[in-house]
């Protein structure tokens, strides 16, 4: 195993953009689900990128290659449940064409004469086993101190945010009937500061940041003073491309 330590995706982006690596390996990564989308777009552009994937995505529109993999219900693997425990699962289509991500990897491995000899999901599930618990020196705990509540002038709030069930998942799309039973895309703030910028539900407030700016329908409901919250992928409401921040950052919002 390499004693370095390895760069985290920021930093791997980072370096992307800097020079320092020319390639990348991208499976399963879409750079909207990154609160550095706009640098990540830019790295990709730059760098060689092999793209590993089941569906188009942001990574393959720009990919050198795409390697097309068998998706869960094709290949067998295991899950790991929030006891950190593993369920195994079998493949679900037997006669599937498409190779798992742990086979495509193998076989590059092959190609640059560094083999892995990980041809199965049950061969990498064996190799890792053997690696047994760490025994070697652990890595020293720093301490990170908490931040300082942020300074909110009255017409700034605090962005936080999820996911909703339906929204713009890259696994949704072409799925016009089902998005159409989506919930709408709203903001909530509390009614404190709806009365303070002047508006009631169903009227339009802005979300804006020095990155962009996001207008939605509002819903007066019970949320702290502070908050402001949106849909993170919606349709209208995509904070991590626009604001590029999706929780704790600091907005303004002002009536649209």
């Amino acid at each position: 195993m390499p004693a370095n330590i390895g760069r985290s995706t920021k930093e791997i982006i980072s370096a992307v953009n800097a020079g320092e690596i020319n390639a990348l390996v991208v499976g399963g990564v879409d750079p909207h689900d990154l609160d550095n989308t706009a640098e990540t777009l830019t790295a990709l552009k730059k760098a060689f990128v092999v793209s590993l994937e089941i569906a188009p995505s942001a990574v393959t529109e720009v990919a050198d290659v795409v390697l097309p993999v068998a998706a869960v219900t094709e290949k067998s693997g295991s899950f790991l449940n929030w006891t950190s425990s593993a369920r195994a699962f079998d493949a679900a289509v037997a006669d599937s064409l498409n190779r798992s991500d742990v086979r495509i990897l193998s076989m590059i491995a092959d190609a640059l004469g560094k083999t892995i000899s990980l041809g199965t999901v049950s061969a990498a599930a064996r190799e890792i086993a053997s690696l047994g618990p760490w025994d070697g020196a652990r890595a020293t705990f720093t301490a990170t101190p908490a931040r300082s509540a942020a300074s909110l002038s009255a017409d700034e709030a605090l962005i936080t945010s999820w996911r909703r069930l339906l929204d713009l998942g890259t696994l949704q799309k072409g799925e016009d009937n089902l998005a159409g039973t989506a919930r709408q895309t709203v903001a909530v703030i509390s009614p404190k500061r709806a009365t303070s910028i002047g508006v009631t539900t169903g009227d339009r407030i802005s979300i804006s940041n020095a990155q962009g700016n996001v207008v939605l329908p509002v819903l007066v409901e019970d949320i702290h003073d502070d908050a402001v919250w949106a849909p993170r992928n919606s349709r209208g409401s995509e904070l991590l491309s626009t604001l590029g921040n999706a929780h704790g950052g600091v907005v303004k919002v002002v009536k649209a």
